[in-house]
């Protein structure tokens, strides 16, 4: 995790914001990062994680590394822990951080409470529409 915070902080020090993305099914990260890439280029950076606790991990050691997280874009359904559950936990520690959930299965009582409990900016259904989730990540990132 270490030698990915220090790749990290030299590519921050650009002045970049940083997008986490979380989904247990790797075809699926890869897929959002080619999308993502494809319609921002270089302008943000990206990791990706296919464990939650992972995930928080990279976010925890980012902040005290004084960097910032900017944007999230969680799966819901993944094991161990449920997107609006993950959501919750950083929203609760790091508030500023924007999310977006994606999923073809969250039920609306989880998009609810995530929207509730972790100021969710958007839930997406799976198969997303590329337009409309790359428009909500600018959005997103042209705010904060």
């Amino acid at each position: 995790m270490q030698h990915s915070l220090n790749r990290l902080k030299a590519k921050l020090n650009m002045e970049k914001k940083l997008i986490v993305c979380v989904d247990d099914e790797q075809i699926v990260l890869t897929s959002l990062v080619g999308q993502l890439g494809n319609t921002f280029g270089n302008r943000f950076l990206y990791e990706t994680f296919t464990e939650p606790e992972e995930a928080w991990e990279f976010i925890d050691e980012t902040y005290a590394e004084g960097m910032d997280v900017h944007l999230i874009i969680c799966d819901w359904l993944m094991p161990r822990m449920r997107g609006d559950e993950f959501m919750v936990r950083v929203h609760k520690r790091f508030p500023e951080v924007k999310m977006i959930m994606l999923s073809g299965q969250a039920d609306n009582e989880s998009v609810e409470r995530a929207r509730r409990e972790a100021n969710l900016l958007k839930f997406i259904a799976k198969p997303w529409e590329k337009t409309e989730l790359m428009q909500e990540v600018e959005t997103a990132l042209e705010v904060s």
